[in-house]
């Protein structure tokens, strides 16, 4: 296929399972098109998108809110209490000199997972007003590249690991944060697999086709 310019690049798709490469074709609401090859779903097209994505988003943020507020678990070891809370995890490893660990998981299980839920509501609103054509763009990207290092469910995985090791030697009391933690990552778990960003792409080529706008 000869391609006069970059820009129709943005016309093309690449199946993710056979790696066949085609042509985009509009598809009506509702409906998705499949690859000519190995059958995998190329992309779908749901006007709803955007409110579910939005209303998903918004509840993801609140959950990781109450979180980071309130302490995970309480540990009471010979009547000597410690609670445990995200950011308490990263910032012991500051204090006890393990900067770079301590900066990666701060990363990875607060900064990032905070920043692709507040992409996810910005975006997703701007789509829904349906504004901030490059702006959307660029968030598009910008998300593509940070989604793959939010480790919250590896998180939450090593947790339950190091509470199971303890059950024998303390007693644990879980807190709301670590019930917020457990429905975030469900959430977040959620969004990863139903909602591709792909699909957002083509979600917001409709609606700035709609306007008028080259996309």
């Amino acid at each position: 296929m000869k391609l006069e310019n970059e820009g129709d690049l943005d016309n093309l798709i690449l199946c993710h399972q056979c790696y066949t490469l085609h042509e985009e074709i509009p598809i009506s609401d509702g409906s998705k098109a499949c690859c000519s090859e190995c059958g995998g779903i190329l992309y779908r097209y749901d006007s709803k998108l955007i409110d579910h994505g939005l209303a998903w988003s918004v509840t993801g943020f609140i959950f990781f809110v109450l979180a980071n507020l309130f302490p995970l678990v309480k540990i009471d070891v010979l009547g000597h209490e410690q609670f445990i809370t995200i950011p308490k995890t990263f910032m012991a490893l500051i204090e006890n000199e393990f900067f770079l660990v301590g900066i990666l998981c701060a990363f990875l299980i607060f900064i990032f997972p905070l920043m692709i839920f507040l992409i996810n509501m910005i975006l997703f609103l701007l789509l829904k007003m349906g504004k901030a054509e490059k702006v959307t763009k660029e968030l598009l990207i910008l998300l593509a590249y940070i989604k793959p290092w939010s480790m919250s469910d590896i998180f939450l995985i090593s947790i339950l690991v190091a509470l199971v090791k303890l059950i024998g030697y303390a007693q644990i009391h879980m807190g709301i944060s670590f019930w917020a933690l457990l429905l975030f990552v469900g959430i977040d778990l959620y969004i990863t697999k139903s909602i591709h960003i792909s699909e957002v792409w083509m979600l917001r080529k409709h609606v700035f086709s709609r306007n008028g706008i080259v996309s």
